[in-house]
């Protein structure tokens, strides 16, 4: 009414009233009445703001990336915002123009800048894992920009949400990493398998080594075994060496002993010594000299043998036998 209007902003809305070219009012939240001919409004968020954004660049090996990501900024010198940018507000609160929109395409084309820089200098498998080493990148970019100083803004944060690659490459690559990876679990099989045979042959070689010290031991056990019997043969063949020598002398002296005792007699006939021990019998001596006639029979001409003679010379029966006849002459005999 009149031209008279009452404004109310919220705390997060900085609010510049200008009358006649001057600021007469500035702050956060602020609540008055104005004369609408007179003034000029100037709402500036003070909020933070998100800002997508998607760009594609190329990597370093000439191969077209896309990046996504978003952006968070707040406005911390709005006065000197407002001074580049139009935030005028009309009657109802709507910009007058599309300056406030700007803000964000500015921060995205210096943010599309520092990643353009990074990603050039990147091949491209290395860039589609290096999604942290980009933000730092863009973050420091930001930091030292002129616009984002200029513009009176400050970046809260940056994130990227994906980096791709064309399609057919990101097959090949896909491809290419499936191939390394069934390569990596040939490797891995083939050491696993190759660490047991290790294992293997290190046990049958610990089992030969301990039979080898076995049969070692076995050896010089049967070493010491055959010593043993070869000092107690040597021995024993020393005692029979001994034994025999003893015996030898043994016979030697009773040898020389019984040529001692009989070489007096040695000449002596055998009949005389019978007679001297007394032990010479008549059917001895019969005996002696029928065998003493026989061996001088070509010398006798005639001999006679009586029966006395005869059963004189044969054993004497005992009692009750029957008597043994005496032989028949022959016809012929003398």
């Amino acid at each position: 009414m009149f031209g008279i209007r009452y404004l109310k902003a919220p705390a997060t809305t900085f609010v510049l009233h200008y009358k006649n070219g001057e600021i007469v009012r500035r702050g956060r939240g602020l609540s008055f009445f104005y004369f609408a001919p007179t003034s000029v409004l100037v709402q500036v968020p003070v909020t933070s703001i998100d800002v997508p954004f998607a760009f594609t660049e190329t990597s370093a090996d000439f191969q077209e990336t896309t990046v996504q990501g978003n952006l968070t900024y707040r406005i911390n010198d709005p006065e000197r915002l407002a001074a580049l940018l139009d935030y005028t507000v009309d009657a109802q609160g709507r910009y007058k123009s599309d300056d406030p929109s700007k803000v964000g395409e500015r921060l995205i084309q210096t943010t599309q800048t520092a990643a353009r820089f990074f990603i050039q200098s990147q091949k491209l498998r290395t860039l589609l894992t290096s999604s942290a080493q980009l933000v730092t990148a863009i973050r420091e970019a930001l930091q030292r920009s002129d616009t984002v100083a200029q513009l009176g803004v400050e970046v809260l944060d940056v994130s990227v949400g994906s980096i791709k690659s064309d399609p057919e490459m990101a097959k090949a690559l896909q491809a290419e990493a499936r191939e390394q990876l069934l390569k990596e679990a040939d490797e891995a099989i083939y050491a696993r398998r190759n660490a047991s045979v290790q294992l293997e042959r290190t046990i049958k070689e610990n089992e030969f080594q301990t039979e080898i010290i076995v049969a070692e031991k076995q050896r010089q056990v049967s070493e010491t075994k055959m010593a043993g019997d070869i000092a107690v043969e040597q021995q024993r063949s020393q005692l029979v060496e001994t034994r025999v020598a003893n015996e030898r002398k043994e016979a030697e002296a009773r040898g020389a002993s019984l040529h001692a005792i009989l070489a007096p007699v040695r000449d002596v006939d055998w009949r005389v010594l019978l007679a001297v021990q007394g032990d010479a019998q008549a059917s001895t001596m019969i005996s002696s000299a029928f065998d003493q006639l026989a061996r001088n029979a070509e010398k006798i001409g005639q001999l006679n043998i009586t029966p006395d003679l005869l059963q004189a010379l044969l054993p004497k029966q005992p009692a009750g036998a029957p008597l043994a006849q005496a032989p028949s002459k022959s016809p012929t005999g003398r």
